[in-house]
């Protein structure tokens, strides 16, 4: 298999038609074989039944259904999994993003090239809701992972197959593939794509994501560069706590000394006699690296648990697979 698109769906029985349509537009003159892989991810509005459909009509789909909603990141998971080409293009189901840019996708992922990530340059929302937040979330998440891409939240991307097979995901971490893509050695691109209103249904992307997110942009951050020695974070920062905490014990001391040695007052800083705040702290600080400390030790474990025993993060009902479409005119 040349290609294959990953696209999750959810709830979007209205885009199917069009959504198959326009890939066959999009895929068929290009003299590759290739699948479409569409992950029905708990729907209840009967685009399940939609997609059986237009199977019939369309052979090149793969299908696969959840047995539950186990949310975008665990569907393009699944699909990733099952995909079978040489390249790996993911999209949304929803038409905002257009399958007639897949093979300019394709076109820029040359020999040196291992992801290609679509750039809505000219997006169709609402300013202050959707773009504004976003441009404020790539410029943290360009600045944080050092991989500095425009449109993280596109997920029209392109990725050799050699590149993402060994990537997990979990949580929101889907948007995050360039950056763990660039860090086991992949050369990333940016390509400007269309973007078009949506259609068909309400948008699923909400501003509660946005804290999870942020959560799993930090775990991101430290799986790029202390996973292999999480001392390495852990321990600076008790060094510099430790650091400060003697700094500031050994001034109280010396005020103290001073005092009794001179009988002046020096308020706040008697140990003895009023102990509560160099307590409190102290209690603050320890409380704080004891749950930074034990949710990057948690996240850890859970991907040993994971990935130990092989296990996914999603459950699937049905499976329908693809015949092989189209012929072997070049490769992808």
């Amino acid at each position: 298999m040349d290609l294959s698109v990953v696209i999750p769906v959810y709830n979007e029985v209205e885009s199917v038609d069009l959504l198959c349509q326009k890939l066959d537009e999009a895929l068929s003159p290009l003299g590759l074989r290739f699948e479409a892989l569409l992950v029905d991810d708990g729907s209840e509005d009967g685009t399940w039944e939609k997609l059986l459909e237009r199977k019939q009509a369309f052979p090149f789909l793969h299908l696969i259904r959840f047995r539950r909603n186990f949310g975008q990141t665990a569907a393009m998971a699944a699909g990733l999994d099952h995909a079978r080409g040489d390249v790996i293009v993911t999209m949304d189901a929803d038409l905002q993003n257009d399958p007639s840019d897949i093979p300019l996708l394709l076109e820029r992922m040359t020999d040196d090239v291992d992801v290609v990530s679509g750039w809505r340059k000219e997006r169709k929302d609402k300013f202050l809701s959707r773009r504004l937040p976003s441009m404020m979330a790539n410029s943290l998440i360009s600045n944080i992972t050092g991989v500095h891409l425009h449109d993280y939240g596109c997920t029209l991307k392109a990725y050799r197959h050699d590149v993402i097979k060994d990537v997990r995901l979990y949580g929101e971490m889907h948007r995050f593939i360039p950056a763990l893509a660039h860090w086991v050695g992949g050369k990333v691109v940016e390509v400007p794509v269309n973007h078009h209103a949506r259609q068909f249904g309400t948008s699923k992307y909400g501003i509660s994501r946005t804290t999870r997110v942020v959560l799993d942009l930090i775990t991101v951050k430290f799986l790029l560069r202390y996973s292999t020695g999480p001392m390495q974070i852990l321990g600076k920062i008790g060094l510099q706590l430790g650091f400060w905490g003697m700094l500031i014990l050994g001034m109280i001391f010396g005020l103290n000394v001073i005092a009794n040695l001179t009988g002046a007052e020096f308020w706040g800083y008697d140990l003895v006699k009023r102990p509560v705040w160099p307590i409190m702290g102290f209690m603050l600080v320890g409380f704080g690296i004891q749950f930074v400390g034990l949710g990057l030790l948690s996240e850890m474990m859970i991907r040993t648990y994971h990935e130990s025993q092989n296990k996914r993060t999603y459950a699937i009902r049905e499976e329908r697979e693809a015949s092989v479409h189209g012929t072997t005119s070049g490769g992808a």
